[in-house]
């Protein structure tokens, strides 16, 4: 692809990262390179877990850590002792050292004055820049390019980095907007359709003021002009925006050149900032391509890729086409992993993105942008639903067997590739053994994400297992204990172990013939053939339902739940146990309207139901008689969507982060306080862009009105004293942050450097939900700060409230975590304490 750029600056090439603990003081550098590092090997203990451990971000968060010099000495998590030490940077450009394995980095600049730079930086996950948290970049992709304001006097960037190696430079800007041609999201034009499509480009705000009435204007030769309403811009920080551009595309085009001008209406006046031109590529109908789309978790541009099933101009019409959906590996773009598979006569391959090449391990939002593609791609390529495949490779493997169980009546047959099981298994990721009752907790939060816990979903489909008998990245360990588990109780299963085959053998191994053979073989049965359903969730709103029986809320939330349900349609009977469901759903679209139906809920008769008027559908809700989670079943009228728990809204935390959130940061606070606010939103904005390739307003609490967008999900940081906004949409939440104290239902916790986390339902909205970031003071909001709220496989429960503690003692921090009750009140019963002595 070629790109042809105007810009009104040059950011300079990431060649190396030069880093020197030399104070320089040259302003009028435009490049400052970095000759050495003070490094620090690991203190902390990280991973995939949501508490981690680190005695300089306790430092920092207590506003007490003190530049480092050679030979300074920290005292690590362990009780071990580290030094900081001086290197120097490799000749091209990388300080690598095994210090760099969880380690830090520190480097020092001296400006005379105030003024921006472009901090160019990889290889690290985060960096403070003078203790404010900015997005990293982990994976070295080279995408991370942020403005940052220089203070005069000595400007201190701490880099903390986890593969053993990082580099940046810091590059000039004056102060501006700009586009930013790395990381673009565009589609591939396909001839002769006619089209109009959405691109996501990159700008850059390097200024101290929030920017307004911004467009993006699309031309080209043959192109209609169109114009783009641009969201509002937050200051001194990046943010990929959509744009809009349609026509027609001719056969022999191969590349369609589009011309942008990013402009800002003033006073009534429109006048040009920037301008770039790009060369979007065309493809061929019958050709694998790119296709965009908005997408509804954050309103972003994303693609996926298709490789479309074959055409036959002299074949008669025949049965709906088939839909493959095929999940990449780490590190892999979706356009890569849909060019393995060739063309099929019977099938469109479709590949989804996880929202990045390394994503979510398609899990959360990597599991959301699956489900969205899908859902497009059946409506848009009108394909059989009950012909519909799920397959991939490695990660994507991993993928296959997590959707698989998650959402298990929406697939015929799955082909898993070199996939692993769990974090668990195959990363060795951190759980609490022997936990503590705040560990349970914790630990609960992650039960979507256990696999092996799902495996009886798996009953209706058709598994083909695939991998090499050498694969030295994910051991066929993974598959025997896959296979093991299963054992006999699965009798559509076929498992291929490949011949001194590695990890990739070429594109046979996502491609197998096989393997495709056998999904295609597969077809769900009728739905009216469907009459026994078995079905196991952790979470009602990541996994409801199965066929025509679903799970509405539970006894003990996000533990599992089971359901199994038989249909006798000549006597219009419905049989169901159950075990920890408090509530569930029943379609009874398989029997005729209007007369009754007999309904056997854990050997209770309910007798003669009569026809629901919902739409054919009925709730029943279990009341308890005594601690076993046995009790009455009864017919409901449908839940509240407003204020009650169930598959439409149920947490935990991380699920607030959805329906287009907006992040609202408060302005009522002290100026330490309000600053924390915008440069957390800041950070997170940053860092779900890095992650999920995402894009979140960021506005204030005077700038959102949450009348104008009733139905997003909204992110809060601050607390009841500095965001103006949560009065209005949390003044019956049990949860109540102020300065200098908590309260929780209604017990008081008092200090100021607690930190907390909490979701609680949108007032004014049936779906969307408020994600909640705040502390009783600024330490305490420090503290929310690093939690890896967008780390794949890291999870939290519905609240979840944090001392100091928590950065040297793990979970022995937590002062109490827990999940709502059905009706988002306290439930004594869900809920850990720990106090500290």
């Amino acid at each position: 692809m070629r790109h042809r750029v105007h810009l009104s600056f040059v950011l300079g090439s990431l060649i190396g990262l030069f880093i020197t603990c030399c104070v320089q003081a040259q302003d009028n550098i435009d490049e400052i390179v970095m000759k050495e590092a003070l490094l620090l090997p690991k203190v902390g203990s990280y991973g995939r877990r949501p508490l981690h451990q680190d005695p300089i971000e306790k430092e920092i968060v207590a506003g007490i850590w003190i530049p480092p010099h050679t030979d300074d000495e920290v005292v690590a998590v362990d009780g071990s002792t580290r030094q900081w030490k001086t290197e120097k940077v490799k000749g091209d450009g990388w300080v690598r050292d095994n210090a760099l394995v969880g380690g830090y980095a520190y480097w020092a600049v001296e400006s005379k004055t105030e003024r921006v730079m472009l901090l160019q930086a990889a290889g690290h996950r985060m960096v403070y820049v003078n203790n404010v948290p900015r997005a990293g970049d982990v994976y070295s992709t080279g995408w991370t390019t942020l403005p940052v304001k220089l203070k005069p006097g000595v400007n201190h960037f701490l880099f903390h980095v986890s593969r053993g190696r990082v580099r940046a430079q810091l590059t000039s800007i004056e102060p501006g907007v700009y586009f930013h041609l790395r990381d673009l999201t565009l589609p591939d034009l396909v001839a002769g359709e006619p089209w109009g499509v959405q691109g996501g480009i990159i700008l850059i705000n390097a200024t101290d003021q929030a920017l307004h009435d911004l467009w993006l204007q699309c031309s080209g030769s043959g192109l209609p002009i169109h114009k783009t309403p641009l969201p509002t811009l937050a200051p001194m920080t990046i943010r990929k925006v959509p744009f809009w551009f349609g026509g027609a595309v001719e056969p022999l085009t191969r590349f369609v050149s589009v011309n942008l001008e990013l402009g800002m209406t003033e006073q009534g006046v429109a006048h040009v900032i920037d301008t770039t031109s790009l060369d979007v590529p065309v493809r061929l109908k019958s050709e694998t391509h790119r296709r965009t789309f908005i997408s509804d978790i954050d309103g972003s541009v994303q693609y996926y890729a298709v490789t479309p099933m074959k055409e036959d101009a002299d074949a008669q019409p025949q049965e709906q086409p088939a839909l493959i959906l095929t999940l990449h590996g780490a590190g892999v773009e979706a356009i890569g992993q849909a060019r393995v598979y060739e063309s099929k006569s019977w099938a469109h391959v479709v590949a989804p993105t996880n929202r990045r090449p390394y994503g979510f391990d398609w899990e959360e939002w990597g599991r959301w942008d699956a489900m969205e593609v899908l859902e497009l791609n059946q409506r848009r390529l009108k394909t059989d639903p009950r012909r519909t495949y799920l397959t991939g490779h490695s990660m994507g493997g991993h993928g296959v067997w997590q959707v698989g169980a998650t959402l298990p009546d929406r697939f015929a047959a799955i082909g898993p590739s070199a996939g692993w099981i769990t974090f668990w298994s195959y990363t060795g990721a951190p759980r609490y053994e022997d936990p503590t009752p705040v560990e349970q907790m914790l630990n609960r939060a992650a039960n979507p994400s256990d696999t092996l816990a799902l495996t009886d979903n798996y009953r209706e489909h058709g598994i083909y297992v695939l991998h090499g008998e050498k694969d030295d990245n994910v051991p066929i360990t993974e598959a025997y204990l896959m296979m093991d588990h299963l054992g006999d109780s699965h009798d559509d299963l076929v498992f291929h172990a490949e011949p001194d085959a590695g990890h990739w053998w070429g594109n046979r191994c996502c491609d197998w013939p096989p393997m495709m053979e056998f999904l295609r073989q597969h077809v769900q049965p009728e739905p009216q053939d469907i009459t026994h359903v078995e079905f196991v969730t952790a979470n009602p709103e990541v996994s409801p339902k199965a066929h025509w029986i679903g799970i509405e809320t539970q006894f003990v939330h996000n533990e599992f739940s089971r359901i199994a349900a038989d249909l006798d349609r000549a006597n219009r009977r419905y049989t169901i146990t159950t075990e920890n469901v408090a509530q569930l759903t029943l379609s009874l679209a398989l029997l005729s309207p209007d007369d009754p139906v007999q309904l056997v809920v854990d050997g209770q008769d309910l007798g003669a139901v009569d026809w629901p008027r919902s739409f054919g559908r009925l709730w029943l809700k279990q009341n308890l008689q005594d601690s076993q989670m046995t009790g009455t079943w009864q017919v409901m009228d449908g839940p509240s969507p407003y204020d009650q728990k169930g598959s439409h809204r149920y947490g935990p935390f991380k699920h607030a982060f959805n329906h287009r959130m907006v992040f609202v940061y408060g302005t009522q606070g002290t100026q330490e306080e309000n600053e924390w606010a915008y440069a957390k939103a800041r950070f997170d904005a940053e860092t779900f862009w890095y992650r999920g390739n995402g894009a979140v307003d960021i506005v204030s609490d005077q700038e959102f009105d949450h009348r104008q967008d009733p139905d997003r999900g909204v992110i809060l940081y601050g607390n009841a004293d500095t965001n103006s906004l949560w009065s209005t949409l949390l003044p019956t939440c049990p949860m109540q942050v102020k300065r200098g104290e908590i309260m929780l239902g209604d017990r008081r916790i008092q200090s100021d450097d607690l930190g907390c986390l909490f979701i609680y339902p949108r007032p004014d909205s049936r779906a969307a939900s408020v994600g909640v970031i705040s502390g009783t003071g600024p330490a305490g909001m420090r503290l929310t700060d690093r939690m890896p709220t967008f780390l794949a496989g890291v999870h939290y429960p519905d609240y979840l409230i944090v001392g100091p503690e928590v950065l040297t003692d793990d979970s022995k921090g937590v002062r109490v975590t827990g999940y709502w009750s059905a009706d988002w009140m306290m439930d004594e019963a869900q809920q850990a304490w720990h106090i500290p002595e």
